[in-house]
Formats: C-alpha cells, sequence, structure tokens
C-alpha cells in the first residue's frame, strides 16, 4: 500500500501531479456547471453569492492545464469555517489559505489526477480578479495567445515544480489584470 497525499514531500507530489497542458476541451464547461449543482445545493444553507468558472479551461482559445478552477464568492459576514467544513464532506481537499481566502482541490489521488480535477477558490463577493483576467483573455485573442506560449516555456522548464510554475505566470497575469480594470473603468465611465 502506498502513502497517503498527506504523507508525501511536496517533491514527491509534484512528481505525482506534474503540469501539463492540453488543448481546450468542450467538456471543461460542463464539469464546471456539473460541480457548480454540486457546489451550490452542498452550500444551500450558506451566503453564496456567485460561482464562476476561471482560470485557462474558461478560454476556449488557449491551451490549458486539465483542471477546471473555480471560484466562489460569498457574501460578506460568511462563515468560511462552516464553509470549509462542507467543501471537506463534498469531497474537498483544503489545500490552504487563511482568513477570507481560501484554497481546495479535489480529484488528486494517491495514484494521480482524477478523471476531474477541480481547483476551488473560496473568497468574498468583489475579491475576484481572476474574473478580470478571464474576460480580457477571452476578449484579447493575441494576448491569450502570448500567455499560451509563456505556460509553454513555463512547462518545459518547471513540469515537477507547481509553485515556480505558478510564480513565473504572477508578472503577465497582473498586467493583465491591470489592463482589464482600466478597459472596465473606461467602459463604465462611456456608459455614465
Amino acid at each position: 500500500m502506498g502513502k497517503k497525499l498527506s504523507e508525501m514531500s511536496l517533491e514527491e507530489l509534484w512528481q505525482l501531479f506534474p503540469i501539463f497542458l492540453t488543448g481546450h476541451q468542450a467538456c471543461w464547461e460542463d464539469w464546471f456547471r456539473e460541480e457548480a449543482c454540486v457546489l451550490k445545493e452542498a452550500l444551500s444553507e450558506t451566503k453564496v453569492k456567485q460561482i464562476s468558472h476561471i482560470g485557462s479551461t474558461a478560454i476556449e482559445t488557449i491551451w490549458a492545464k486539465p483542471i477546471v478552477d473555480i471560484l466562489v464568492e460569498m457574501s460578506e459576514g460568511s462563515d468560511f469555517e462552516e464553509v470549509k467544513k462542507i467543501l471537506l464532506k463534498t469531497g474537498y481537499l483544503f489545500m490552504g489559505g487563511e482568513g477570507c481566502r481560501l484554497s481546495f482541490n479535489k480529484g488528486y489521488t494517491e495514484e494521480g489526477f482524477a478523471e476531474r480535477v477541480f481547483h476551488l477558490h473560496l473568497r468574498y463577493a468583489g475579491d475576484n480578479d481572476e474574473l478580470y483576467f478571464r474576460d480580457y483573455l477571452r476578449n484579447h485573442e493575441e494576448t491569450a495567445r502570448e500567455y499560451e506560449r509563456l505556460k509553454f516555456r513555463l512547462w518545459e522548464k518547471y513540469e515537477y515544480d507547481r509553485d515556480k510554475y505558478t510564480k513565473a505566470k504572477t508578472e503577465f497575469v497582473e498586467r493583465c489584470m491591470k489592463r482589464a480594470k482600466i478597459e472596465r473603468e473606461k467602459e463604465e465611465r462611456t456608459k455614465a
């Protein structure tokens, strides 16, 4: 019998769960919708404000890690500890975070990735920069392609180091979110 995930070192986990990219799969949107229904049901007694599909699997024009990222936004005053308990009962593993920014995953097994893998980001409503990034890439195809090229380079370099892979994308992501917010402000001023 092998080690449990909780007993593995970070290096062992990275070997078991390497970075890899694949062309866009139409099923990712279906997986998101189905998991969003599971979450709405499980969290029906809480103050869920919005559940959104984020990350590269939400952008149809680029390759992505086959992991569906989900942003769950809660109303102010929500009890994140209670929500955490519910998510754990729903099959999610707590990955980290504190206060009102928690991360969970589902679909990681001792044998490797399950067919469906999810990363869930739990936040207060409005703490949703990922939506700006997603929408910016959906609306700017060349920037999306630039992001895809960056991810390919980083995949080659950091296949077995998810932390470095993620950190190396940070500057690009932050630059896009800043541009997206400026565009949104301009749109809102035009409407006013």
